[in-house]
Parts: structure tokens; sequence; C-alpha cells
């Protein structure tokens, strides 16, 4: 194949994830329609309110799967990403609620200047609490060589663990607490209405430009892919592979943090088992949006698109009634295909 050609097929594989999303949104807008006027009422898929919805509960999975794109990228895999999103939840909403006596005693409210001092503890315990989950998950695989499936298997549960005992294995709640700069992150309706989506939706736009110009223009980018498409061969080349892996994953441990926050921000609690689960859309964000299980593959626009096909499932199943268990079953028929498709453009190439 020449280089034009070369060109144009590498195109239309990084475009696939957006041409998807764009059929499953008129799939479901067309079902919906006809759902709607059968019930005699508005179709609602393709009305603002609708995409600021879908838009706003992407932005979660979207942000923890930006991080996840970093680790596919360079081979590794993360099967913890869920449990550590709600066990920083679960730290955010333990800070907050004790947090508030730790500042004012027996006193009944926050000053405006109290109430900012909490909301910068809690965030920034919270990006920490994720950090740490990374660099552990990091420094297990790179330094005890061990395989990255493993390690995540076992931290998965060693983070749900720890959920529960800072929680007392009991939601904790901080109603009356949070500031509306924070509790309003992921609110679908923002105002100023000039916003149009969450402030959650913006700070997951902005995180991406930055995680693409990093892969784009910086050593450590290259040095992803490298690692990720042979390993032996970047370090034969003087990559330090185990400083970059563990970085890689404190990196994303960052965006799980984050994540954390989004999660808190819904219901202002934390809930050590509600993040189960959670880490195969995050995965399947990614590896529907091109990213490839077998490293040196990946791409911030296929991984928003892929976040944005899994939430539009959702919320079509959910306005033409279709139970949760559908979802499940339409979501891993996807990934399925996804992966399917990575594996016959990999034999393509080589042939």
């Amino acid at each position: 194949m020449n280089a034009s050609g070369s060109r144009l097929s590498n195109m239309a594989w990084s475009l696939g994830p957006l041409l998807g999303l764009v059929l499953v949104a008129l799939i479901f807008g067309a079902i919906e329609y006809n759902v709607a006027i059968g019930e005699d009422r508005q179709p609602q898929f393709f009305s603002k309110a609708s995409l600021q919805v879908v838009l706003d509960h992407s932005s979660m999975v979207g942000v923890a799967a930006l991080g996840m794109t970093l680790i596919i990228i360079a081979g590794g895999i993360d099967l913890s990403a869920g449990t550590a999103i709600a066990m920083t939840a679960t730290v955010i909403a333990w800070v907050y609620r004790d947090g508030h006596a730790w500042l004012l005693g027996d006193a009944a409210t926050l000053t405006t200047g109290q109430s900012v001092t909490l909301s910068v503890a809690a965030v920034s315990i919270g990006l920490l609490t994720g950090a740490l989950c990374g660099l552990i998950n990091g420094s297990l695989i790179s330094l005890l060589r061990l395989v990255p499936f493993i390690v995540t298997l076992g931290t998965m549960t060693i983070f749900q663990g720890t959920g529960k005992t800072i929680s007392g294995n009991t939601p904790i709640r901080a109603f009356g607490k949070v500031p509306e700069m924070v509790s309003a992150i992921r609110d679908p309706y923002p105002d100023p209405g000039w916003l149009l989506v969450s402030p959650g939706v913006w700070i997951m736009l902005i995180l991406a430009v930055l995680v693409a110009l990093v892969l784009r223009y910086t050593v450590f980018g290259r040095h992803l892919f490298a690692i990720g498409s042979n390993e032996s061969t970047a370090r034969l080349c003087g990559i330090n592979v185990l400083r970059t892996r563990i970085l890689v994953y404190t990196i994303a441990g960052l965006f799980v943090g984050v994540a954390g926050l989004y999660q808190f921000t819904v219901f202002t609690q934390g809930d050590p088992t509600s993040g189960l689960g959670l880490e195969l859309k995050v995965i399947a964000a990614v590896v529907i949006g091109g990213g490839s299980l077998n490293g040196g593959r990946g791409s911030v626009l296929g991984t928003l698109a892929g976040a944005c096909i899994i939430t539009v499932i959702q919320h079509g199943c959910v306005l033409i009634g279709v139970s949760d268990h559908y979802q499940d079953i339409l979501i891993g028929l996807i990934i399925i295909a996804a992966v399917a498709i990575d594996q016959l453009r990999i034999r393509l190439q080589a042939n």
C-alpha cells in the first residue's frame, strides 16, 4: 500500500468510532420517534435537554477513560478503576462530613471562606487518593514485574475493601455541606445557560485536549506508543519502561480521582460499592473508540466517542422502555464487535 493509501486507511479507522456514534444515535432516535408517535407525545431523543443529559452522563466514564487510554496504549489494563472511583468518592464525602466538624466544632453552618477551604481540601484529597491508587498499581506491576490484569484484579478488591473500611460499610452522606460550586459540576442544565453543557463536560474536554497534546507532541507520548507496540524494542531504544509505566498509571489515577469527584457530586454522597462494573464501561469506551488491548493504539477522540456511544445506548433504552438487561447485552455485543474489527485491522495491515 502506498503512503497516500495508508493515510486514507488510517483516517477511515480513526473516523470509525465517530461514524459508529452517529449511526447508533440515528437508530435510537428513529426508534424513539416511532415510540413517541405511538404514545402520542413529543419525541425527546434529539431535544436539547436530552443531549445535555447524554453529554453529562458521558463525562464520568469519559474522564476515567482518558486515563485508561494512556494505560492501554502502553500495553496495560486497569480493572480497579471502578472501585477506585467509588473509593475516591467515599473519601471526598468523608472529608466533607467530618471536615465540617474539624472546622466548626459545634457550629451549625460554614462561612464562605470555610466552605471554600473545606472544598479545596476534599477535592485535593480525592485527587491524591486517585493518584495513589494508580501509583500502587503501577509500582506493583513495574517493580515486581507482575501481570497488570492480575495486579489490578487484586487491587480492585483492595480498594473496595478500603472504601468500606473508611465508610463503615455504609454510604457517607454530605447533604447540606457541599457548596453549589462543587455540586453544580454535574448539573446537565447549567446556570448560566451560555455554558450549554455541565461544567463537568467542559472539564472533560479540557483534559481531553491536554491528553491529545501529550500523546502527539511529547516524548512521553511517543514512549507510551513505543512500549505498547513492542516493550522489548522500547527497552533497547533506551526508554525507561519501569518509570514510564509507574508514571502512566499514576496519571491515570488522577483521572480516576476526577471521575470520583464527578460520582460524588451527583448525590453528594460516597458509596464504596457504587463502582462495581464501572471499570468495564471505562475499558469499553477505549476499546469501542479504537484502542487496542494489544497495546500501541488508541486515540482521545475515539475514546470520547466510545463513552458517548455507551451513554447513548443507555439513554436511548430508557426512552424507549428497554430493560437494563438488554442495555448490557447491546454494550457487550458492541465491545465484541469493536475487538473483532481491531483484529481484522491488524490482519489487513499484516497483509
